[in-house]
């Protein structure tokens, strides 16, 4: 679980205008796509590998360095 807070707190850098909530929700829908339930039913793994994906979106866009 340390990875996925870590990846979170790594994303959190990449774009600190969006709220947990909403970082949780895209990812969810990253993870799973936009069917119902798919944040509740989202396992760590998958959260984890949706966080890294988004984090290597983001910086390949330019969006920011991370420290």
């Amino acid at each position: 679980m340390s990875e996925l807070l870590n990846e979170l707190a790594t994303l959190q850098r990449l774009c600190p205008e969006m709220r947990i909530g909403q970082l949780i929700a895209n990812l969810a829908v990253v993870a799973r796509g936009t069917e119902p339930g798919a944040i509740w039913e989202m396992e760590d793994d998958e959260l984890l590998k949706a966080a890294k994906w988004q984090a290597a979106e983001l910086r390949s866009r330019g969006r920011a360095e991370v420290a």
